[in-house]
């Protein structure tokens, strides 16, 4: 597989440093007794913000506890380098914008670009972009897509996941699962009393061209309402594995939960954790990567990156030492992932949803990594219809004989 170009470019290690004036006017704030942040801006790409802490004239380095590493980053894809080094005389020159604000009225500092400490780098980010065909519940083919070029590398098979009863709508995959992985996937999901109202059991599978099961996504705890509505809330949320196959076996490798939330929002919710290899025990910790809300009628995308200190709790995991990823040297899974990981196109509901993928080159040593990502991105699209409304009537591929005949 050859990976399609990509750049990073990152803003960071920025700090104001203003000499304190011997008689400071009275209608002034100083960023000293009132924080400062920044807006950032790159042509053609959404503004970023952050906090840019203040050194006293007299130090020369970063007040303990507020050094900062990264305040935006910015990624761009073939077709937006194109756009950017572009010579037109309708286009104006590339350049990077950071305007620096203080109080809670968004006021100006004062402070001209010379006096801003930072630092701006671009670094080559090579990425494999994938797209599914049709919709993940349609058991769609996966594309590699490069430029004009498209390869299909996996295909994807739908099917509802059972532990009893008719055991041929399992999937032809999973058929020979041996019973300690059926039991581990029970352990995963809640012994909750089971509602009249669910959906469950759903499950995808990624293979190769060659036919062989390489990662697959499973429904593990049911899609249900809270009681009284009609949509799955946040404290008792739906839950997908994302396995991998190790052992003759299937191999949790992900955990992810999704909920319809509340409000004006009225999004999907949804939280990725990392589950460690712990070879056979379940006492490790997992630990959280991403975590923000999708938007139920436009879609959005959801992105793991830990190296972006930029919107969204999804930019920055809950669980890193200062809330960088480029933190924590050799603390797992630090160790294992770091910067731009993945991220994946989901669209509304009503719409006709093919995800697309795109998988940083630095996460990917083998097909199966690859394809853990491809399954997650279809578990993100399929909890869009997991949590629609229970008003709201599913597709007939997403419903089981017996929801289709009541």
């Amino acid at each position: 597989m050859d990976p399609c170009p990509f750049v990073r470019i990152s803003v960071g290690n920025l700090a104001l440093k203003i000499p304190v004036a011997s008689k400071p006017a009275r209608s002034v704030v100083h960023p000293s007794s009132s924080p400062c942040f920044c807006k950032i801006k790159l042509k053609n790409f959404p503004l970023q913000t952050a906090v840019i802490p203040y050194i006293p004239p007299d130090n020369t380095q970063f007040p303990e506890g507020q050094h900062q590493t990264l305040a935006a980053t910015f990624h761009l894809c073939k077709s937006d380098l194109d756009r950017l080094v572009t010579k037109s005389i309708f286009t104006n020159k590339l350049h990077l914008k950071i305007s620096i604000y203080t109080g809670r009225r968004g006021t100006t500092c004062g402070v001209n670009s010379g006096r801003l400490l930072g630092k701006v780098s671009a670094e080559p980010d090579p990425r494999f972009v994938f797209q599914f065909d049709g919709e993940p519940e349609c058991s769609p083919q996966v594309f590699q897509i490069q430029g004009n070029i498209r390869q299909p590398v996996f295909t994807c098979k739908f099917s509802f996941r059972t532990t009893t009863g008719d055991r041929n709508q399992r999937s032809r995959s999973l058929q020979g699962e041996p019973s300690s992985s059926r039991t581990w996937l029970s352990s995963f999901g809640s012994e909750r009393e089971r509602p009249l109202k669910e959906r469950k059991g759903w499950s995808i599978t990624v293979h190769d061209l060659s036919g062989s099961p390489v990662a697959a996504a499973s429904m593990v705890t049911p899609f249900v309402p809270s009681p009284g509505s009609d949509r799955v809330s946040r404290s008792n949320p739906g839950s997908w594995l994302i396995l991998r196959p190790g052992d003759g076996t299937w191999k949790p490798w992900g955990r992810l939960e999704a909920w319809r939330e509340r409000g004006s929002s009225d999004g999907l919710g949804y939280r990725f954790e990392l589950i460690p290899d712990t070879k056979g025990s379940m006492s490790a910790a997992s630990i959280v990567l991403a975590e923000s809300t999708l938007s139920s009628h436009k879609g959005g995308k959801f992105s793991i990156d830990l190296g972006a200190g930029s919107n969204g709790r999804a930019a920055s995991p809950v669980c890193s030492p200062r809330g960088s990823g480029d933190h924590g040297h050799g603390l797992w899974p630090y160790c294992m992932y770091r910067g731009f990981v993945m991220s994946a196109s989901v669209d509304g509901e009503g719409k006709c949803s093919k995800p697309g993928v795109e998988v940083s080159v630095q996460h990917v040593n083998c097909t199966e990594d690859a394809a853990a990502f491809v399954a997650l991105a279809a578990a993100v699209d399929l909890s869009m219809d997991a949590c629609k409304l229970f008003s709201q009537r599913l597709r007939k591929e997403l419903c089981q004989d017996q929801d289709l005949l009541g």
